[in-house]
């Protein structure tokens, strides 16, 4: 566990994108599936987040970068953005099936819409989106680029203030 914890430290830059927004919605996307990350590579796992959508959703970039794929993968739509600001190697997002509104080396903005959610065979009970985040061959949990509400300390219960 500490390995995997000092590895993730490691692959994640210091500044994530600062506007990252949800690649589907609003309202906000479901999670039907969450990142399981494999213990070892090609170990099973899930290799990103699954989000609920309805064929024909437009599927927004999540941060601002630069589209490094827009194409068919093994018959599906696949859209991969390097994000601007991430370092070196620099974070890439994937989204998947969609139909690509963008070409390799387009620029984009946070929330611009890029592709609409495919139609067809899917891993999900309906249709879905699946968001992956990679560090050069690293998977990532893309739901850290999102904005996290702050934390709060709330009182235990049964114990008296003083």
């Amino acid at each position: 566990m500490t390995a995997l914890v000092l590895t993730l430290a490691l692959l994640l830059p210091t500044a994530l994108p600062r506007q990252a927004v949800w690649p589907l919605g609003p309202p906000r996307p479901e999670v039907v599936r969450g990142w399981e990350p494999p213990l070892f590579p090609y170990g099973p796992g899930h290799r990103g987040v699954d989000l609920a959508g309805r064929a024909g959703a437009e599927v927004r970039a999540a941060a601002a970068g630069r589209v490094l794929f827009a194409g068919q993968v093994a018959g599906r739509g696949v859209l991969v953005i390097a994000l601007a600001g991430t370092g070196a190697p620099p974070l890439r997002t994937t989204y998947e099936p969609v139909r690509p509104m963008v070409r390799a080396g387009d620029p984009v903005r946070p929330g611009q819409t890029v592709a609409t959610l495919a139609a067809g065979p899917s891993h999900c009970a309906g249709p879905c989106l699946h968001w992956g985040l990679l560090r050069a061959d690293a998977y990532l949990n893309p739901l850290l680029l999102l904005p996290r509400a702050p934390s709060r300390l709330l009182p235990l219960s049964g114990t008296r203030s003083r």
